[in-house]
């Protein structure tokens, strides 16, 4: 008897058949870096974006920066292939170049317009440029010295508050919570103008809560990220937001909550700040940044620019939580790793100790005194190196180029590789791990934690040969056009807060597992199947 076939089977059929031509064209027929060494995917379906983007995919991403060498293929989706590199030459077309042309991708600037709104992170072109130029001035050094006092008023609240939890004795103190609350107080006085979380008691703010479990549930759903740029325009906003508060996914449902926290404080901050605004500023000295704040300045000079350059109060909203969002987990993050490096090794601990001590007999240093503290810029420079807190750099070209390498590199079949034709629309990582700990570059002890390496002269094969990043020859805070524009910003906080910390308080491990995961920004928690950031350190009074 005839089969009758169905709509649905037709459908299937087609799917099917479809799915196999295009894994024979690309696998087999016109894949673009067949030719180019890579490890072998698990899965046709996933190819190696489930081992990339797992939590606990360290020793992956490890494999990949030290085995394969300085450019990497890597499987994507349904067969489609990606490349990770951290060749100096081909970075620094990627990221300044061509960085017109390799651009963040669709899903990055869309779930960042959703979280944080038109700001920094989230928009390309000639509006982020237009957004970045009129930012550029208050992250400035010269801006960072007048904010210096800001700084050391909050790290003494910091300090009075974990010195009252220890009048007993050394306790366990969870350092990351601590430091997160000083971190978002910093970024409020300092960006904001606003207090956040007095430091005295307790009591934690909503918005530092939404934002310690932002990037937690970003991760648990990163792979769904690829889907955003084929659903973001169906539906209206509304329609959208139901669909996702339907879906029976906890980390869904956390990070809804945390970006209506998150926007809601931040249109409060930003009408409090325009209405002392247009008082004039005596009135807008009075707020916790004492009128020297980002956010203050970057509004007057929003009204005193021409209209055409002028930010609407959409993009001047979006760089508030942008500035909330890219300075409270990513400090927070390195400085509590600091902090437990240290306690790990307590001679690194000690000598830095007496360095500070030492440094601050006569009273609080300068800027300039601050940042030159060697044995404190070898600590803060190697943790940077060896755990960046940002885990995923990636751009897609938006036209085919072809990437000139620095050394050539060995193919598959054997031939030498001088340039990789990299067509329009690949996905491309940008190897900040690779780089950062390239053995062909830093030594053999590349994987090694050792401030004393910045105490002497770098290898000549880091400085003659440099990456394009903005900050020490490393690519922590990467490079271009979209480069970290608060990497002096970040670097000063830590180093405050270490210079204020380390001459009062011992650090020591405690028992607990401690295990970083990796997420868009590192968090460490106890055991492997929390979500929550924690470090539980124990600390005792000097």
């Amino acid at each position: 008897m005839a089969y009758a076939i169905t709509l649905p089977d037709a459908l299937l059929l087609c799917s099917v058949v479809g799915a196999l031509l295009y894994f024979v064209k690309t696998r087999v027929v016109s894949l673009p870096f067949n030719n180019i060494p890579g490890p072998p995917a698990q899965s046709f379906w996933s190819g190696h974006m489930e081992q990339y983007f797992d939590r606990h995919g360290h020793k992956f991403r490890e494999s990949i920066a030290q085995d394969y060498g300085p450019v990497v293929k890597l499987d994507g989706f349904l067969g489609s292939q990606r490349l990770y590199i951290f060749d100096p030459k081909a970075m620094h077309n990627i990221l300044i170049k061509y960085g017109d042309v390799f651009e963040e991708t669709d899903s990055f600037l869309r779930i960042n317009t959703h979280f944080f709104g038109p700001g920094l992170l989230s928009t390309a072109g000639d509006q982020h440029r237009r957004q970045r130029k009129m930012l550029n001035p208050v992250f400035s050094a010269n801006h960072m010295r007048h904010m210096l006092p800001i700084f050391y008023r909050v790290a003494y609240k910091l300090r009075t508050a974990i010195a009252s939890k220890l009048q007993g004795g050394p306790q366990e103190v969870d350092m990351m919570s601590w430091v997160g609350r000083a971190a978002l107080e910093l970024i409020g006085q300092g960006g904001l103008g606003h207090s956040f979380d007095p430091l005295v008691s307790d009591v934690k703010d909503p918005f530092g809560a939404a934002m310690k479990y932002l990037f937690p549930s970003l991760q648990d759903v990163i792979i769904w990220q690829q889907l955003i740029p084929y659903v973001d325009s169906i539906g209206s906003p509304r329609f959208r937001r139901w669909i996702l508060e339907m879906l029976p996914s906890r980390a869904v449902k956390q990070m809804i909550s945390s970006v209506d926290i998150m926007t809601r404080r931040a249109i409060d901050i930003f009408e409090t700040k325009k209405a002392a605004l247009e008082k004039g500023d005596g009135d807008m000295s009075q707020h916790a940044g004492e009128g020297k704040d980002i956010m203050s300045i970057l509004m007057r000079a929003n009204r005193e620019v021409a209209e055409a350059d002028r930010l609407p109060e959409d993009e001047v909203i979006a760089q508030l939580v942008t500035l909330v969002f890219a300075a409270t987990d990513t400090t927070s993050s390195t400085l509590t790793l600091i902090l437990q490096l240290l306690a790990e090794h307590p001679d690194v601990q000690g000598k830095l100790r007496e360095e500070l001590a030492k440094a601050f007999q006569a009273g609080e240093l300068s800027y300039d005194e601050l940042m030159q503290l060697p044995y404190l810029d070898a600590v803060v420079r190697e943790t940077l190196r060896l755990h960046p807190p940002l885990t995923t750099i990636t751009r897609v070209n938006r036209e085919d180029v072809v990437l000139p390498l620095s050394q050539p590199i060995q193919g598959v079949n054997g031939k030498m590789i001088s340039e990789i034709v990299v067509p329009k629309g690949t996905t491309t990582f940008v190897g900040v791990l690779g780089a950062n700990t390239n053995k062909a570059k830093w030594g053999e002890d590349a994987l090694e934690w050792k401030p004393e390496r910045w105490l002497s002269p770098l290898p000549a094969a880091v400085t003659e040969v440099s990456t394009p990043g903005v900050f020490a020859n490393l690519m922590t805070f990467i490079g271009g056009k979209r480069s970290c524009i608060g990497f002096k910003f970040s670097e000063m906080e830590m180093k405050v807060v270490l210079s204020v910390l380390l001459p009062t308080f011992t650090f020591g491990p405690t028992e607990k597992p401690i295990i970083w995961n990796f997420a868009p920004v590192a968090f460490p928690s106890i055991g492997r199947d929390s979500l929550k950031s924690q470090m539980p350190l124990s600390v005792g009074l000097i």
